[in-house]
């Protein structure tokens, strides 16, 4: 039991830790993602507002190297004016740093300049092309064959100008930060799981030593009724020896022997919790068993008019202890006997599923349980709000199935169905006989 509250600890903060991990990153590179989409977008406005109509203007073209900074960034009439274009040091930067080719086009809608020289991968020809698409259909501003493009008027006023910025630099840089927050994150996470793993024991030891104490108590208690359980047995059937039998003496052997088989479940369920009963794990027939089951209570289902069938399929084994296994189907058939309604119907069906070993049992009742499907294998829970013993069942006997099954590697599910229908399935990996 302390494994499982363990793994169900480290379970349960990994996935609260994963899914903050997971909201970190996210958040992070969805803000990478705009900012770097915000700054390609200002650095293709950059780009375009640079761009002179029909190319650097002669005089610029014969200027020496420190006359032709200086003419570049100490222009006259601002940003904007129609003087040489003025230029912060911040927009020389992305133009000497970026990928980009830009088209000129005149008033009539002729390529008059075409500049390649910031790219190597695009020609003339091509960027023509590109242009002139762009150029035609009246957009603005997008994208196209992986390009940022925006379409302007040049500064001088005397045609169109049409950038197009390559992305690709860019969405190298946001795929690097998705990789190390990815790399980080992954670190991250499993430095937190070898934590949570060490302190998981700590965390858990209050209430694992509660359920010990817990077990332990039922463990003793049983124990303890034992002997006197079987006095009284011993001493009522003296005094029947001695007064004859009398209905309070029935009573007493009555009360007697279901308590006594309430103590022997609870043992059992306390050693399966404490995993001290021993499982012979060995090659069963399933089918076997199950036919041999169907056949003992065909004759009880009949005296309460229940229709009853039983659909097994042959050669069907698993490996698991038979003793459990046998006393599993008992509880199953035992149960479908008690709460199946008078002229009622109840069906056993065993099948091999893929690689499991399929065992359904279903039956009708006059109502279904109040209570949620997956809670009838709690302990001690009971269809009837009023918990009562007409039944004469001790409210534990599903808990027990539950227990058997998860044992010998099983699972065993509960559903309702229409027609006040109860459906238990019972799985077990199959071994064929």
């Amino acid at each position: 039991m302390t494994e499982i509250l363990q793994k169900r600890f480290v379970k349960t903060a990994m996935t609260a830790i994963t899914a903050l991990i997971v909201l970190l990153l996210g958040v992070i590179n969805a803000a990478n993602i705009v900012a770097s989409s915000r700054e390609l977008n200002r650095n293709l406005e950059t780009i375009s507002n640079s761009v002179p109509m029909g190319g650097p203007p002669e005089d610029e073209l014969q200027m020496s190297a420190p006359d032709a900074e200086a003419g570049l960034f100490g222009g006259h009439e601002g940003r904007h004016g129609p003087g040489t274009f003025r230029m912060e040091r911040g927009d020389r930067d992305i133009l000497l740093s970026s990928s980009y080719f830009t088209v000129l086009f005149d008033s009539e809608g002729n390529a008059v300049y075409t500049d390649t020289s910031h790219t190597g991968y695009v020609d003339e020809e091509i960027a023509n092309e590109l242009a002139g698409k762009i150029y035609a259909s009246g957009s603005t501003k997008g994208r196209s064959d992986g390009y940022l493009y925006s379409v302007s008027e040049t500064r001088d006023g005397r045609g169109t100008a049409v950038t197009f910025l390559d992305p690709s630099q860019n969405r190298i840089s946001i795929l690097r930060v998705v990789l190390l927050s990815c790399a980080a994150g992954l670190l991250c996470w499993i430095l937190m799981l070898l934590m949570v793993k060490s302190l998981s024991r700590k965390a858990i030891k209050p209430i694992a030593d509660n359920i010990e104490k817990q077990k332990q108590f039922v463990t003793n208690a049983g124990h303890e009724l034992k002997t006197p359980l079987a006095i009284i047995t011993a001493n009522t059937e003296a005094l029947e020896l001695y007064n004859g039998e009398s209905k309070w003496s029935r009573n007493i052997k009555a009360q007697a022997e279901r308590l006594n088989g309430l103590v022997k479940n609870l043992l059992l369920l306390a050693k399966m919790d404490e995993r001290a009963l021993e499982i012979k794990n060995e090659p069963i027939s399933l089918s076997g068993i199950v036919s041999e089951f169907c056949d003992a209570y065909k004759e009880p289902m009949g005296h309460k008019s229940i229709s009853f069938e039983a659909e097994i399929a042959p050669e069907i084994g698993i490996n698991a202890d038979r003793e459990q296994i046998t006393q599993l189907i008992s509880i199953m058939l035992d149960n479908s006997l008690k709460y199946t309604n008078e002229g009622g119907a109840s069906s056993v069906s065993l099948n091999q599923q893929d690689k499991n070993a399929v065992l359904v049992f279903s039956n009708t009742c006059e109502k279904l349980p109040s209570i949620p499907a997956d809670k009838l294998f709690d302990r001690f829970s009971r269809g009837d709000d009023a918990r009562t013993q007409n039944t004469g069942g001790y409210g534990i006997g599903l808990s027990v199935a539950d227990s058997i099954c998860r044992a010998n590697g099983g699972s065993i599910e509960c559903r309702y169905e229409s027609g006040n229908k109860i459906v238990f399935t019972a799985r077990f990996p199959a071994k064929n006989t």
